[in-house]
């Protein structure tokens, strides 16, 4: 008879999205304005558009209701664990990426926070490890933050 265990994962992790949508006037207000129709916030957003198509990268506060509103209206999409580094400022990039570096974990993508959790900014970060990543930043006193901290 086997033994079951519980691990907690610990903090709530940041999830983001990727919205596969089509490059066309008007597709990013439309996302913005249906999110906005329920009360989910924006923490964060990058867009990548090619000639025809486009990728939204989204966090919000809500993402549950997100994922949901998203299914509802058909639009494609990806859901991905990210971390999100506090950063006080500008010069904490390069110890960011230096870290990351050391550790030899790399860095698919980064764009900025637009919420100030705690009055400071915030790095959205998309690594091959994200745990491993975690616990390189903490050891290097460069807070990581969970779900919670960034949504209102």
């Amino acid at each position: 008879m086997g033994v079951d265990t519980l691990r907690s994962r610990g903090p709530e992790p940041v999830r983001q999205f990727s919205i596969f949508a089509d490059n066309k006037v008007g597709r990013l207000s439309d996302i913005i304005m249906m999110l906005a129709s329920k009360d989910i916030h924006i923490m964060s957003v990058c867009t990548i558009d090619t000639t025809d198509d486009s990728i939204i990268r989204l966090i919000v506060d809500y993402w549950e209701q997100a994922r949901e509103l998203f299914d509802q209206h058909g639009y494609g999409y990806s859901l991905t664990e990210v971390i999100v580094a506090e950063i006080f400022s500008e010069q904490q990039i390069k110890e960011v990426t230096c870290a990351l570096v050391q550790a030899e974990i790399n860095i698919h993508y980064i764009y900025p926070l637009l919420t100030r959790p705690h009055g400071k900014s915030g790095l959205v970060i998309r690594l091959e490890d994200n745990d491993l990543a975690r616990d390189i930043l903490t050891q290097k006193g460069i807070p990581v933050l969970d779900h919670s901290e960034i949504a209102r």
